[in-house]
């Protein structure tokens, strides 16, 4: 039988937690970069901040879930950008996504809302990223996360 009471508790914290920040704060970056080869994924990077802390410090003991991304510069305008999350030694993908830099379709400053399985506790969680173009794009980002109790 399903415990119908456990999973409502569950997509009522999906919907209702409180949030953190990744990078905690404004003086700290997070910088994604894309492989040199046009529509080639980079390798598989640790989601590290400027003050090196890892967006797997946050899911060291909780599972924990991106729930928002938001691409607040990129250094090429003129191209797309795809990129994926994973987590442990087998790079297991939770969620991909795909946006144009500021002159294509939208401008670079925006916030994409995600749904994705979670992260499980104590794993490290890795982003890769490819563009359209034969250069090491990039794209500065920061992103909203929680944390299941």
């Amino acid at each position: 039988m399903i415990d119908k009471t456990g999973r409502l508790d569950e997509i009522h914290h999906a919907l209702v937690h409180v949030s953190g920040i990744f990078p905690a704060d404004t003086d700290l970056t997070c910088t994604f970069t894309a492989a040199a080869g046009a529509d080639t994924w980079s390798a598989y990077i640790e989601i590290v901040d400027s003050g090196a802390t890892t967006l797997s410090a946050a899911f060291a003991t909780d599972h924990g879930h991106i729930t928002g991304l938001t691409i607040e510069e990129v250094s090429e305008a003129n191209t797309i950008y795809e990129v994926e999350f994973s987590w442990g030694a087998g790079h297991m993908v939770v969620m991909r996504s795909r946006f144009a830099g500021g002159t294509k379709f939208q401008a670079p400053e925006m916030v994409q809302r995600m749904a994705a399985p979670n992260f499980p506790a104590g794993q490290t969680v890795y982003y890769r990223m490819k563009t359209a173009t034969g250069v090491a794009d990039t794209c500065l980002v920061h992103m909203r996360y929680h944390t299941d109790p």
